[in-house]
């Protein structure tokens, strides 16, 4: 089952690379507000469930564009995929993005690729036999400081996040961390947690096909993966929290508050510091009558000044 995955993850990226040589005239739809579909995410993901269906006609697929129109919904082996992950970097030829494809087993996922067509790596994993990144058996970072660790993330760009809740996470890690990275892709971002790249990744509003074949591979890194207060069952939550053991500890005390699992203590001690936040915003931008103000005060200050002046 991993090798058909495989084969039908390089056909999707085979379609994916062609129409990179041109993705001005790739033709793009709008799902939501930053929210974009092209074409080739629909070539791509149409190449992958046959591929799949091909080989296992009673199977389930569950996919990012189509849903579960293909295949048998009620199967216990489920195909989950993402056939073009970061989409927006592919339109901008901005050179992150990924195919991902999970097989799900009455509920647990058991084979994942991730496959990354312009660098052409490729990821996989099979439960309890390890990750490999081309062959490579993977491990997650040995750091154990989090001050010297990469986090990766995704910022919000859904209509209705909340963006003064994310500055708060943002800046609760970013002070307690050597850095942090938005590389646009989920898929991606797990698999490099798991390759030891980074150290870390967290982000919410994500889907099943944007996080499970990641998930296993973290796990078979030797990673942990859940959600903000570190329970293991997040796959359909929409907040996701993976790392190496020791940093997802530390992550989770730093996070665990922002979760939608958080005690109703955290959750009014972030609702006063999201405000708090959200006040001093309003009260550093600008009225325009006082930037005004400021202009021509700075324009008389500067005519006095000429008429002090010797020459």
């Amino acid at each position: 089952m991993l090798n058909v995955a495989i084969k039908a993850a390089r056909a999707a990226g085979a379609i994916i690379n062609r129409a990179a040589l041109d993705v001005e005239a790739v033709r793009i739809s709008q799902k939501q507000v930053n929210d974009f579909v092209t074409e080739i995410d629909h070539a791509s993901e149409k190449v992958i469930i046959d591929t799949l269906l091909t080989a296992y006609p009673d199977h389930g697929i569950l996919a990012e564009e189509s849903g579960s129109t293909h295949g048998n919904p009620l199967a216990d082996h489920i195909w989950i995929i993402d056939p073009l992950d970061g989409t927006t970097n592919f339109i901008h030829g901005f050179p992150v993005y990924c195919v991902s494809i999970a097989l799900q087993v009455r509920g647990k996922i058991e084979q994942a690729v991730i496959y990354d067509p312009t660098r052409n790596d490729l990821f996989t994993a099979t439960k309890g036999r390890g990750a490999f990144m081309n062959d490579r058996r993977l491990r997650v970072s040995k750091r154990i400081r989090l001050q010297e660790c990469i986090i990766s993330t995704g910022f919000p760009f859904r209509k209705g996040d909340n963006f003064n809740q994310y500055l708060r996470m943002m800046g609760d890690v970013m002070q307690r961390t050597a850095g942090l990275r938005r590389p646009g892709s989920a898929a991606l971002d797990l698999a490099y947690v798991a390759a030891g790249f980074t150290d870390g990744f967290f982000e919410t509003g994500l889907s099943p096909w944007d996080v499970a074949a990641g998930s296993l591979l973290v796990s078979e890194a030797g990673g942990l993966i859940g959600n903000f207060t570190g329970e293991s069952d997040f796959l359909e939550q929409k907040e996701c929290l993976a790392g190496a053991p020791r940093i997802y500890g530390q992550l989770v005390s730093i996070l665990g508050k922002f979760s939608k699992f958080a005690s109703a203590g955290d959750k009014a001690a972030v609702r006063t510091a999201v405000d708090t936040l959200s006040r001093e915003r309003t009260s550093d931008a600008h009225d325009p009558d006082d930037e005004t103000q400021d202009t021509a005060a700075t324009a008389s200050d500067e005519n006095d000044e000429r008429k002090d002046a010797p020459f």
